[in-house]
């Protein structure tokens, strides 16, 4: 045993065929922009948000919205989304793999025991003496362990760990996954909610412009065409009506079914656009931790970590094998004998074995697992330029998004302030009835434009904590499921 303990440690330090795995570098880049970064965006409506280069993403990023209904929606998803508990089951059996792989480090241990009743032919041994019925009673052990020379064994092992590492990311990936889906369906369904209070106050004032365009087509002071006209304005808001209904209530099945629940059964708590706060510290990674923050980079790179070690594996197959067994058994004729058994056996020996001919198989395996270990590398490549152009899209989003805003609101108080005029020149007499009415009308118009500008900015920003990784490092139960597999 001292000896097999000493060939072991022996062989688990030498070195394996294939190549080492190497962690890829960072892009040697310091922005995420073709300028420098932004470090603030423009304010819109009081609210200016500031980037804090290499600051700490908060694990729970949503709550910065401030809002206790949205907060609740996502806990609830997080705690029941069959698709979140799938990916923890697969990080599990993923793990369970890689534990019963490490199994092939040891020896495998086998015992039997039989018993039979057996009459031999006489008559086969060359002997003419009568045939008898005896009891053979026998007791076996076995040995063998596969030494593991060219460290094929300890490349499948490694790939087994990087599949796990698979995994490990895949659950990190829904997670986030899950809670910017939640965060953008709350605000999406919030904006629409108030889209159609707009457009139900001013499908009111339509209706009003209407009834008072018939009135004057009536009394011979307006043409008919202006009730035409604004009959088909009219329609047109009515027609919006259904679709911001149908919108709001795909929202809410959409919210029920990330929850875990039938629409029938759940209904998330009602979010109004007001309820929420724009977050105006937002934490900007560094561009040299995103490639250990994100998680489709992790996947990536533990992909191709599982597709070098595969190289490895499959070159081990075309050098040859040994194998060490022991054998151990005693036989007796009767029960009472056989601790210890009358007759016993064993033998020690080494097996070697190699591949001769086959065809070509292995060699081609191992130019498969070349060409695939270059596919992952090249995918791991591509994930990495797309998450660095998906945070710089972020970024332009968020500093555009503000001037759109700044522009919508000019807009909505430009609408205000004449609106307050046609009223002071009605109240004058100098202004008519559909004078005012108009004016009200471009007023709310301007405020469902305005709608639109604030749930976009909202939106681009949960984009942005997405695009950064989501802080799931801070996440205590989420930090170490690295660590859970060692």
């Amino acid at each position: 045993m001292l000896l097999g303990g000493l060939m072991l440690a022996q062989l688990l330090s030498g070195c394996a065929v294939g190549p080492n795995f190497h962690k890829p570098a960072a892009p040697a880049v310091t922005h995420y922009t073709h300028d420098a970064d932004p470090t603030e965006a423009a304010a819109a409506g009081g609210e200016l948000q500031r980037y804090r280069p290499g600051g700490a993403i908060s694990g729970d990023w949503w709550t910065l919205f401030h809002s206790a209904q949205l907060d609740a929606v996502i806990a609830e998803s997080l705690d029941r989304n069959p698709g979140l508990e799938a990916a923890q089951s697969s990080l599990r059996q993923s793990q369970d793999i890689l534990r019963s792989g490490y199994g092939i480090f040891y020896p495998a241990v086998s015992a039997g025991a039989a018993a039979t009743r057996e009459k031999l032919s006489t008559v086969q041994l060359g002997e003419t003496a009568p045939s008898r019925v005896f009891n053979l009673f026998t007791l076996s052990a076995s040995v063998s362990y596969a030494l593991d020379v060219f460290g094929g064994q300890r490349r499948f092992v490694e790939e087994l760990h990087a599949q796990s590492d698979v995994a490990n990311a895949t659950l990190l990936g829904t997670y986030l996954t899950l809670a910017s889906n939640v965060a953008n369906t709350v605000i999406a369904r919030a904006a629409y909610q108030a889209e159609m209070d707009a457009t139900v106050e001013l499908l009111q004032l339509q209706q009003q412009q209407v009834q008072l365009a018939e009135v004057q087509s009536k009394a011979g002071t307006a043409p008919y065409s202006n009730v035409l006209s604004l009959r088909t304005e009219l329609a047109a808001y009515e027609a919006s009506i259904p679709q911001l209904a149908q919108r709001i209530a795909q929202c809410d099945d959409l919210l029920a079914s990330l929850a875990g629940h039938t629409p029938a059964e759940w209904a998330a708590p009602g979010v109004r656009l007001e309820d929420l706060t724009l977050p105006a510290d937002l934490p900007v990674s560094l561009p040299s931790n995103l490639v250990r923050q994100r998680p489709d980079i992790l996947a990536a790179e533990a992909t191709a970590h599982a597709a070098s070690a595969q190289i490895g594996v499959s070159t081990a197959a075309l050098l040859p094998s040994v194998t060490l067994t022991g054998d151990v058994s005693g036989s007796t004729n009767t029960t009472s004998n056989l601790f210890p058994a009358s007759g016993k056996g064993w033998s020690v020996g080494a097996k070697l074995t190699a591949p001769v001919f086959e065809g070509g198989t292995l060699w081609f395996k191992r130019r498969a697992a070349i060409a695939g270990y270059e596919q992952a590398s090249d995918l791991y490549r591509q994930t990495v330029l797309g998450a660095f152009a998906q945070v710089a899209d972020s970024l332009h989003a968020l500093q555009h998004d503000a001037q759109y805003l700044a522009a919508e609101e000019e807009a909505l108080s430009a609408a205000r302030e004449a609106l307050q005029l046609l009223q002071a020149d009605y109240q004058a007499g100098l202004a008519t009835y559909l004078d005012l009415l108009n004016a009200d009308a471009q007023l709310h118009q301007a405020r469902i434009a305005e709608i639109g500008a604030v749930a976009l900015r909202y939106q681009d920003t949960v984009a942005l904590f997405a695009a950064l990784g989501g802080g799931w490092w801070t996440v205590p139960a989420l930090g170490g499921i690295a660590d859970s597999v060692q």
